[in-house]
């Protein structure tokens, strides 16, 4: 066993500090907390306490990711209120010290903790345990058919989890209006040219499930110009058509010229040779053309400078020159490639609103759509929560390293609402807790950073608190030195900020690590050695 690991406004706390912060209802909290720290057990000793300050059941909403995980939370809770109402007085006690309350008031309150279950059930109505697309869910149904409307969106739509199911419809859609737009398939072709069509392919199916963000950004007005041209980061070649137009003005062609006539004069063959092709790269029409044939007489084709020109001044200057014209060309290659998946992207998602809507579905970003719009408006959040008879005063929710931006944005909406509502309801004190290093979610557009937006909101915002839980009840101290291990390097390499090392309440080892090695998977020889063949890698000590 190691000694535990406890912070408190980052400051090292004891354990009863750590949770009577945590546990208490009263305050708004944000914990970050290792695999095994118990951060479920905390959620719901806030619940627990925040019933027996007298909350209604059902101004509780409970937040986490999967219908699983709400279901055992539900029974978790009920599994402590059934404990409290069974055990004996002192039990009974040092169940809610446990749950950071002092002894004295753990005592006085204990009576009332016995009852707790009987009051929940006599109420008729749960604490609200939801995922956030259920909850989201709930806010759709109880939206104004206006907003609905003006998101494209009915009341009666029925929700489809698994968005892969119209692929298929969705793709013959989009491929059937671009063919049927000249500038739509221009651009179309165009990007299959340059990138091939599978990466296109993966370009629109990023669009597609991202679609929310980039509607948002193009109702900004920021889409477009998401990647720049290269005039606004170089002014040198603003208002070119193309960067490489530079190389046409009189006094550019000059010098490329005296170039020439200084390499040729070096009487070697590939100075020459480097001469010549300037010359003849001078000679072209066209502007891109020019600088395509002066990067093949200064650069090899792996982008390096050729050897044996050389080490004039002016030649120095002409590599120095063209390596800055690559990178404008690149960013105008990027720009142009943008903006037409911009307006490729404009169209997928039009035909998936025009299928959904033809189907009567919507899907989970709809529902963030929805929320969103609801809870960041005060007046008709209040309307919606009125009419679903919610008054939420304590927010709480699991996991929360997997929350994606949306949902994070309009939760904050809803809570600046009421941070700012000058004088009207309190707003919920909030709960988060989870683990920026377990995030596992980001097919669904999870972002780890939304976990310090959210921290400092709590702070500055809420006037709230945060803690940090280093200490695991459940893994051996061999799984934490290499845990420890991994995320100190990363924190030292500047790529994971903020680590602690942490500690654990099981006995052991830490080297015992090498007594739990796996046994090397023989490789069949004369097995193929293409793709999908067993590495010939040493062991190694774990894997």
């Amino acid at each position: 066993m190691t000694a535990p690991s406890y912070h408190c406004n980052g400051a090292p706390a004891t354990r009863e500090t750590f949770y009577a912060v945590a546990c208490d209802p009263r305050r708004s909290v944000v914990v970050e907390a290792c695999a095994g720290a118990g951060k479920t057990w905390m959620l719901v000793a806030r619940i627990v306490r925040a019933l027996l300050d007298g909350t209604p059941p059902h101004a509780i909403l409970a937040i986490t990711f999967t219908r699983k995980a709400a279901g055992e939370m539900r029974e978790r809770l009920h599994g402590v209120l059934r404990e409290l109402a069974d055990a004996g007085d002192d039990a009974r006690v040092q169940m809610l010290v446990e749950r950071g309350m002092a002894p004295a008031a753990a005592r006085a309150a204990a009576p009332a903790a016995a009852t707790l279950l009987d009051r929940v059930l006599a109420g008729g109505r749960d604490v609200d345990v939801r995922t956030f697309h259920a909850w989201f869910a709930q806010l759709l149904r109880a939206a104004p058919l206006d907003l609905l409307r003006e998101l494209g969106l009915a009341p009666q739509m029925a929700l489809v989890e698994d968005v892969d199911d119209l692929r298929g419809e969705l793709f013959a859609r989009f491929h059937a209006r671009v063919s049927a737009d000249a500038a739509l398939h221009h651009d179309y072709r165009d990007l299959v040219a340059r990138r091939g069509r599978g990466a296109v392919r993966d370009w629109l199916e990023a669009a597609w499930q991202r679609r929310i963000e980039i509607e948002l950004a193009d109702e900004a007005g920021t889409l477009d110009d998401a990647v720049p041209p290269a005039g606004d980061l170089w002014p040198r070649f603003a208002g070119l058509v193309h960067p490489a137009q530079v190389l046409q003005a009189p006094a550019e062609r000059e010098r490329w010229l005296a170039l020439a006539r200084e390499l040729a004069a070096l009487g070697k063959a590939k100075p020459r040779d480097a001469a010549a092709a300037i010359e003849q790269a001078l000679a072209q029409p066209d502007a891109l053309a020019t600088y395509d044939g002066l990067r093949r007489a200064l650069f090899t084709d792996k982008g390096e400078p050729r050897k044996q020109l050389g080490d004039g001044a002016a030649l120095r200057a002409a590599i120095d020159d063209l390596d800055a014209l690559a990178q404008a060309v690149a960013q105008h290659d990027a720009h142009v490639e943008h903006v037409a998946m911009a307006r490729l992207a404009r169209v997928l998602l039009a035909e998936y609103a025009a299928l959904k809507r033809h189907q009567g579905l919507v899907d989970m970003a709809d529902l963030e759509l929805v929320a969103r719009r609801l809870l960041a408006d005060p007046v008709l959040s209040g309307w919606v929560q009125e009419r679903l008879d919610a008054r939420v005063r304590h927010l709480l929710i699991d996991e929360f390293q997997d929350t994606s931006p949306l949902q994070w944005h309009a939760l904050r909406s809803w809570l600046e609402g009421y941070a700012g509502a000058g004088g009207g309801a309190a707003p919920p004190a909030v709960f988060i807790v989870g683990d920026p290093k377990q995030s596992i979610y980001r097919f669904r557009r999870a972002e780890p950073r939304v976990f310090a937006a959210a921290r400092d909101f709590v702070v500055d915002v809420l006037g709230g608190d945060v803690l940090a839980c280093d200490h695991t009840r459940r893994n051996h101290p061999a799984v934490l030195a290499v845990v420890n291990a991994v995320f100190a390097r990363a924190r030292d390499d500047g790529e994971y900020a903020g680590f602690r090392e942490h500690t654990t309440h099981v006995p052991g080892d830490p080297a015992a690590v090498a007594l739990h090695r796996l046994e090397r998977v023989a490789r069949d020889d004369a097995a193929p050695a293409g793709r999908g063949a067993a590495p010939r890698a040493e062991a190694t000590a774990w894997r």
